[in-house]
């Protein structure tokens, strides 16, 4: 039986990083395969055929193979739970951003595969999710109270890609809350050990354990 979970990961992929980030703030200690996605290893598709990330296989060998659920692992099995169970309105708004925000989102950052609008009209579709968290976060410094949350870790990630699309567009934006918002957790030493750059992994490999030790 392995030690450890396994966490397949790709990097840059915005569900792979609240998956990441989720077990690191609740201190869940697991052994990280960061792929490249053009060439996925047999291993995760045996476990996963769909071959998306991330994928999490337990010590038991249960597969997980939705971000969410991840996090919900990582709740359930953290030694240090600074994340908890979501509330029903977290999960609400957390639906809307995988399910109506990262369709805008997409077509924002690959405009020219979606010829029948402008980019800007596909970022002006996002901006309507955006808003919601800016009015949110006139109330409260974190989407859901003045506590970080599991619904905001769920959703930076996105908001993320989405301003990284037009960085100069987005720095000039209006958005004075929810740009500290953003800011907060990308300066954050737990986004500086999720983002983390490491080898890719390859058969044979020894393992790479994450959360990273802080030399």
């Amino acid at each position: 039986m392995q030690s450890h979970p396994i966490l397949y990961s790709f990097r840059r992929c915005p569900y792979a990083m609240r998956a990441r980030m989720a077990l690191a703030l609740n201190d869940v200690s697991v052994e990280i395969r960061e792929l490249i996605l053009k060439n996925k290893p047999a291993e995760m598709l045996a476990a996963s055929p769909k071959g998306t990330v991330p994928v999490l296989i337990d010590t038991s060998g249960q597969v997980i193979e939705e971000s969410l659920e991840v996090m919900d692992y990582a709740v359930t099995h953290g030694s240090n739970p600074t994340l908890t169970v979501p509330s029903s309105d977290e999960l609400a708004l957390i639906d809307s951003n995988d399910n109506v925000f990262k369709k805008a989102l997409d077509k924002y950052k690959y405009f020219d595969r979606f010829p029948e609008l402008t980019q800007a009209d596909y970022r002006q579709q996002g901006e309507a999710f955006l808003q919601q968290l800016e009015q949110r976060l006139t109330k409260s410094t974190y989407l859901f109270g003045d506590n970080m949350r599991y619904g905001d870790i769920a959703i930076f990630p996105f908001v993320r890609q989405f301003a990284h699309v037009d960085k100069a567009w987005f720095d000039s934006a209006h958005y004075p809350h929810l740009k500290p918002w953003l800011e907060g957790f990308l300066s954050s030493a737990p986004f500086a050990n999720v983002m983390k750059k490491i080898p890719c992994w390859q058969t044979g490999d020894a393992p790479t354990y994450f959360p990273f030790n802080e030399e």
